[in-house]
């Protein structure tokens, strides 16, 4: 997929935690010919992992009809577990190689529904490395976990 196809969603997507487990964070950028979405939340108990698959699932579900994506992660758990585990965990009743539970199998399963609905490629980027996207992507989650932050100590 070309990324300078105007008929390509970019998205770009990141998690974050304070704590693993912890008060998490996700965020997504979505672009679309020429016009940007920012996109971001968070949890007060979660882990790293959960933030990056939320990540992805809130930027899929804030799509409005079937589209052509090109989803970028920093995190290989979500590109290696949709693009080369998921078929494996579905066929064992998701259960690993080592026949243990899928951990998070509530949002794989939501995100695997999701992926249905789309044409996606899925894109390993390195975090923190200069890659401008990414790097919102991160601003984006951790603006989610200061949002939780706020929330928390204003009911305390």
């Amino acid at each position: 997929m070309n990324t300078g196809d105007s008929k390509v969603v970019e998205i770009y997507t990141d998690g974050a935690c304070k704590g693993n487990p912890g008060i998490g964070g996700w965020g997504a950028l979505l672009r679309y010919a020429g016009h940007e979405r920012e996109i971001f939340g968070g949890e007060i108990l979660t882990t790293n992992n959960r933030m990056e698959l939320l990540a992805a699932i809130r930027a899929l579900e804030s799509l409005k009809r079937p589209c052509k994506v090109q989803l970028h992660t920093d995190s290989q758990y979500v590109q290696k577990g949709i693009s080369e585990w998921i078929d494996a965990w579905k066929a064992h009743n998701w259960r690993t190689s080592a026949k243990k539970p899928v951990k998070n199998e509530d949002l794989w399963k939501l995100l695997d529904q999701l992926t249905q609905q789309h044409d996606i490629e899925w894109c390993w980027v390195r975090g923190h490395s200069g890659n401008d996207d990414n790097e919102r992507a991160d601003e984006l989650a951790n603006r989610g976990v200061e949002m939780i932050s706020a929330d928390d100590m204003q009911s305390t």
